[in-house]
């Protein structure tokens, strides 16, 4: 089995120093921060500001349509295209760090202003800035993407502060390393749960949680809940009196957890940029918390008091008149200094629980707070020196996840192969084992079918359907017809010997046009049959590939809402309908990073009600895993060729 296969391929004694550890990270984060940068902006002397347009990092010939003032202060401005109604192919997402300038301006000229994505569409992009821009708005414009450096930065010094051995996590960190044996409480924990529905291993998994003492592992493979098992920890914790610092890797699995918290009335507090976070999160957030507490009505007043003083000191023609002015003014902007701290830090200190992404967690507002437990989501999906950021804030740490799906992204392909990419889950999954992880065995997404497969290829066929999803169709969906493209849970649709080889874009990525046309065609059907466009999720591993299919997308109107995106993009996601497109195509029979099995396992499982798979069998059989996975689906789906889709 897959998930044996990987604890053999580590013995359970192979271990790291701490020291090891930090020498051997500090350069594969400066190699990684290089290759992001490279990536971003293209700085080598080879690539032109054309080029840099050409990979989507730049969106040349903007004009701004709007702005406005909201978001906590923040300034939003909205950039359309100068050419047609729809932006250039780019490769910009929400949160991330950009720059605007000049469209015209060299590339490495100073920028108007830097700021955050805050809102895409096809037709606009909208990015937060802390101030308005002060001039050159109003000609033509563009925005590259820059690297994030803080984030290196932070986790340089988490790596310093490691090498100390102090502060709340000293017992912790010699467990981490394999120094310590962990040690948790003998007697199961009982507990009268919040959330009446949990299931029995999320129960089982609870319970161990609470009674570890340094370090706990809760594996939730796909759909199994676990980000309701969090929650519910959560709860526990803090009805014991713990303080908690809650994080992930991603601002959405932050806001995930932020949002079911929501209703049981804890008092928390969302730490980032509000320009990061969901709108329904906003008012957690520690900005508006802040706005509202009684030390900030008291700056407030401040604040309009300087401002009287200011006007009278402009119409003040008195030199000693205007110097006692700014002394009170001075005195004045002192106090409310310390009145903003005030209220910051009450807002702090009265959480019970703290939420913010990893690198958030080195916030100077959090500089002087300890923690009883550090939980970290997403961890298998995490950088482990980006983790050490949160966890040397805590004396105890749990880790959610599943190693079995994608590993972090990582953009120096060598700092990847030295080892940056391998991760604390997986390291602790290997040390510990079941001694202080517990996996999560039901599953409320898929059809047993779709489940099946992944649960005996990656998890020793330990998960079971819940009853709720176990035989559902997408034909018992509100308004679907029952036909044949609505019947079948899997269905392969086979392309070998159909003459639709791969090929290359010019960013030498990999793409498959007959695929794309078959997706693109099933799609039609499904929605022909009464799903829902936006319940259709075309994944495929190759960014030419998605790009194709978009551009396919647009000749349809009734496809409009369906959403395409890599496996990568759509990691923590579902949809009723999953269409994957696996592009492989060629006599040598190379299937290139599809032997990623962890990524086959993420593309999958997506689906809640049907998968459909479009390869060339015959390239991809040449892996063995891969060639399980075709006959799986050929032995319990409807088998189609190429040809039932009009080639």
């Amino acid at each position: 089995m897959e998930l044996e296969g990987l604890k053999m391929s580590r013995s359970k004694s192979q271990k790291i120093t701490v020291e090891q550890f930090i020498s051997s990270m500090i350069p594969l984060i400066d190699m990684e921060k290089e290759a992001e940068i490279s990536a971003s902006l293209g700085l080598s002397s080879t690539r032109s500001l054309h080029a840099s347009q050409k990979r989507g990092s730049s969106i040349f010939n903007l004009k701004c349509t709007d702005a406005q003032t909201g978001l906590m202060g923040k300034t939003l401005l909205e950039f359309q295209s100068n050419k047609g109604d729809v932006l250039p192919a780019h490769k910009f997402s929400t949160h991330d760090v950009v720059v605007l300038k000049p469209n015209k301006a060299d590339q490495g000229s100073s920028s108007l202003g830097q700021g955050v994505v805050y809102r895409l569409k096809d037709s606009s992009i909208t990015v937060a800035f802390d101030e308005i821009p002060e001039d050159g708005l109003n000609s033509p414009l563009r925005l590259e993407k820059v690297a994030n450096e803080v984030t290196y930065r932070r986790m340089k010094d988490a790596l310093i502060q490691l090498s100390k051995h102090k502060g709340p996590a000293v017992e912790m960190i010699p467990v981490l390393f394999g120094e310590k044996l962990p040690t948790t409480t003998k007697k199961i924990m009982q507990f009268s749960p919040f959330n009446k529905t949990l299931d029995h291993s999320q129960r089982d998994a609870i319970s161990k949680a609470l009674s570890s003492g340094n370090v706990f592992l809760l594996h939730g493979p796909p759909g199994t809940g676990k980000t309701t098992t969090i929650v519910e920890i959560i709860l526990q914790e803090i009805k014991r009196g713990s303080k908690i610092l809650a994080c992930a890797a991603s601002n959405i699995a932050v806001d995930n957890i932020v949002e079911r918290l929501f209703p049981y009335r804890v008092r928390l507090v969302r730490l980032g940029h509000p320009a990061r976070l969901l709108p329904q999160v906003l008012e957690s957030a520690l900005d508006a918390q802040v706005l509202r507490g009684d030390n900030n009505s008291l700056a407030n007043d401040i604040r309009k008091e300087m401002k009287v003083l200011n006007e009278k000191m402009l119409k003040s023609k008195d030199r000693n008149t205007r110097r006692d002015i700014r002394k009170e003014l001075r005195t004045l902007s002192k106090e409310e200094r310390r009145r903003q701290q005030l209220a910051v830090i009450d807002v702090l200190k009265n959480a019970d629980v703290i939420l913010t992404t990893l690198t958030g967690a080195a916030s100077h507002q959090l500089e002087k707070i300890t923690f009883d437990l550090v939980i970290i989501d997403e961890a298998a999906q995490a950088l482990e020196v980006a983790c050490w950021v949160a966890l040397l804030k805590g004396s105890r740490c749990m880790l959610a996840g599943d190693h079995l799906q994608l590993p972090p992204t990582i953009q120096s392909a060598e700092a990847e192969k030295m080892g940056l990419g391998r991760t604390l889950f997986e390291r602790l999954a290997n040390l510990y084992g079941e001694e202080v992880m517990s996996m999560l065995a039901v599953q409320y997404r898929m059809h047993e079918l779709i489940m099946n497969w992944s649960s005996g290829e990656f998890y020793g066929g330990k998960i079971q359907a819940h009853s709720s999803v176990a035989e559902h169709k997408l034909w018992d969906l509100e308004n679907v017809k029952r036909s044949s493209s609505t019947e079948p849970t899997l269905i392969l649709v086979d392309t070998a010997g159909f003459e639709m080889e791969e090929k290359k874009d010019e960013e030498d990525s990999t793409m498959n046009e007959g695929e794309a046309t078959i997706a693109i065609g099933h799609a039609l059907r499904l929605v022909e049959s009464g799903v829902q466009a936006c319940d259709i999720g075309i994944i495929t591993p190759y960014s030419a590939q998605v790009t194709y299919l978009k551009v396919l997308r647009g000749t349809e109107a009734k496809l409009k809402d369906v959403e395409i995106s890599t496996v990568d993009g759509f990691q923590g996601r579902e949809k009723e309908a999953i269409i994957i497109s696996m592009v492989r195509s060629n006599v040598k029979k190379e299937v290139g990073f599809l032997t990623d099995h962890r990524r086959m396992n993420v593309a999958i499982t997506r689906s809640r009600r049907q998968c459909c798979l479009v390869c060339d069998t015959e390239t991809v059989s040449e892996d063995s895993f891969l060639k399980h996975l075709v006959e799986y689906f050929q032995e319990h789906g409807e088998y189609l060729s190429a040809s039932e889709y009009g080639h």
